[in-house]
């Protein structure tokens, strides 16, 4: 049984097409395609339908997949038995907070994959770092800045509150309403700044740092939150998410990386990485 074979299809079922396969391989096309023909081929069974918009997996390629992740998982066990400590080099990534937990471990996970000669290390935005995942705001001068992710900012708010069932909020219907509060967070410093000049107060129930907290709050009724729009987090139950109508609420966040030396091998595979994960 070719491994190869079996990573390629893996990846081919994991990504859902051929070519995305691919830039996750880092390999071209047609040896994935040449890769799972063989396979299918060896098997005598069909793995894979293919369709417009990518590749489906057929019944025999659903029972083969967790047979492949095994096999994989074992053949890597007995390299690392058999092989000598990698004197691996300190990779330094700077990250800001909230940048939602799902979507970050799977950057990381294809990133610490690939450059497995690297030993990852993530270290606060304002410490020195090879490279950096960070907001606009955050930018500077020597650094060059890549976009991933552009996220907008919801209300979330428990099911259990009346101000869920309102088709429109504005500022003001804040006013008075028990409010988790998260920082470092520049959308809601912008708020605060609005509902200042307003006179709107918030009842403040609690002070904390990160989405994962503030968003479980949320769901135990303990109060509103401002979260950014990320799919993982607008998912969660017993939550309502609501845009503010008066106040228009987004980041970019992005690979910042030194503008004026030339960049290693890992700061390149990082900026590759972080471009496939990049959404328009």
């Amino acid at each position: 049984m070719n491994l190869r074979a079996l990573k390629y299809f893996v990846a081919v079922l994991e990504k859902g097409s051929i070519s995305a396969a691919a830039k996750h391989c880092y390999i071209a096309q047609p040896s994935i395609s040449t890769a799972i023909v063989q396979l299918e081929k060896q098997l005598n069974n069909q793995l894979f339908i293919r369709h417009g918009k990518g590749v489906r997996a057929t019944e025999a390629g659903l029972r083969l997949y967790p047979l492949a992740q095994q096999l994989l998982s074992e053949a890597k066990a007995i390299e690392s038995l058999f092989s000598s400590p990698l004197q691996r080099a300190t990779f330094k990534l700077g990250l800001i907070r909230s940048l939602g937990v799902q979507r970050m471990s799977q950057l990381l996970k294809e990133f610490t994959h690939t450059a497995s000669d690297i030993e990852l290390s993530l270290v606060e935005p304002n410490e020195p770092a090879d490279a950096r995942i960070i907001t606009t705001t955050d930018l500077v001068s020597t650094e060059h800045f890549e976009a991933i992710w552009h996220d907008n900012y919801l209300l979330a708010i428990p099911a259990s509150f009346s101000l869920s069932l309102q088709s429109k909020i504005q500022l003001q219907d804040l006013n008075q309403q028990p409010f988790i509060y998260r920082a470092p967070c520049e959308a809601l410093a912008e708020m605060q700044q609005l509902m200042d000049l307003e006179g709107i107060q918030l009842q403040i129930r609690a002070r904390i740092q990160t989405i994962e907290y503030a968003v479980g709050l949320v769901s135990a009724g303990v109060g509103i939150a401002l979260v950014p729009d990320i799919p993982a987090i607008t998912e969660q139950k017993n939550i309502v998410f609501k845009t503010l109508q008066d106040i228009e609420l987004k980041r970019t966040v992005g690979l910042a990386l030194p503008r004026e030396r030339q960049l290693t091998s890992a700061q390149q595979l990082l900026q590759q990485i972080c471009q496939q994960h990049k959404t328009k």
